[in-house]
């Protein structure tokens, strides 16, 4: 088998039967996200690291309150996704994974963007909604790469000047933060998707003041003249 899935409104944890599986590329533990399940499944075991194949880890919807540093060894892992757990903190042999492309982390009980992550230069897609996240660290730098970043409910009070060097960013969600203010270089973001579907200039439920909403509307244009009238003064 190079996929599985296991469903089951009872699972609580992984047959032991699936670590000898040595040739899997796509373990699924979710329920649909249609179903509005939620399994109960606590604990990812350690043994998740004999699974040296795995592309995909599917983990969506459980109960994890911790992921085990044996999920490092999976080094060919190119999609993660916790959304919907009890997840705290991560461990930093994650910082290892440098084929991931795609982690979702949203829902959780992350208090900070986990430093491991800004190692992962590799990624283009990371989800950190809805967690408890108050800060960036500067670091998220070298995700040179990243073109989509959700941070849309969590609890921003600003955004590092760092960010505005993620030049290949095409989507950031920073709605319903704390955010009084942008950048000065935030301008500079030019490839952000600035349309009306989804767009990476709304900023609704944020308190922002510098630049109000009206001008983030406006583009990167109209920041970058916002600013540059702000250094006239």
């Amino acid at each position: 088998k190079k996929k599985l899935k296991i469903s089951g409104r009872e699972l609580l944890s992984v047959p032991i039967q699936v670590f000898g599986l040595d040739q899997l590329q796509v373990l699924e533990m979710s329920p649909e996200r249609e179903s509005c399940l939620r399994y109960r499944m606590e604990l990812l075991p350690r043994e998740i690291g004999c699974l040296r194949n795995l592309t995909c880890l599917y983990m969506d919807s459980n109960n994890l309150k911790k992921i085990p540093a044996e999920i490092g060894t999976l080094s060919r892992l190119e999609r993660l996704t916790l959304s919907n757990n009890s997840l705290s903190s991560l461990p930093a042999e994650m910082g290892t994974l440098q084929r991931l492309h795609s982690l979702h982390l949203a829902n959780n009980s992350l208090t900070e963007l986990p430093a491991p992550l800004c190692q992962l230069r590799s990624l283009t897609f990371l989800d950190v909604s809805d967690n408890k996240i108050d800060t960036i660290p500067s670091s998220i730098r070298h995700l040179e790469k990243l073109e989509t970043l959700l941070l849309l409910f969590n609890s921003l009070e600003s955004i590092p000047e760092d960010v505005c060097l993620l030049r290949n960013l095409h989507t950031l969600w920073l709605g319903n933060n704390h955010l009084r203010s942008l950048p000065a270089a935030f301008g500079e973001l030019v490839n952000l998707d600035w349309g009306y579907n989804y767009c990476s200039c709304n900023f609704e439920g944020n308190p922002l003041e510098s630049p109000p909403p009206e001008v983030c509307s406006r583009g990167p244009e109209g920041i970058r003249d916002y600013f540059s009238s702000l250094r006239r003064i």
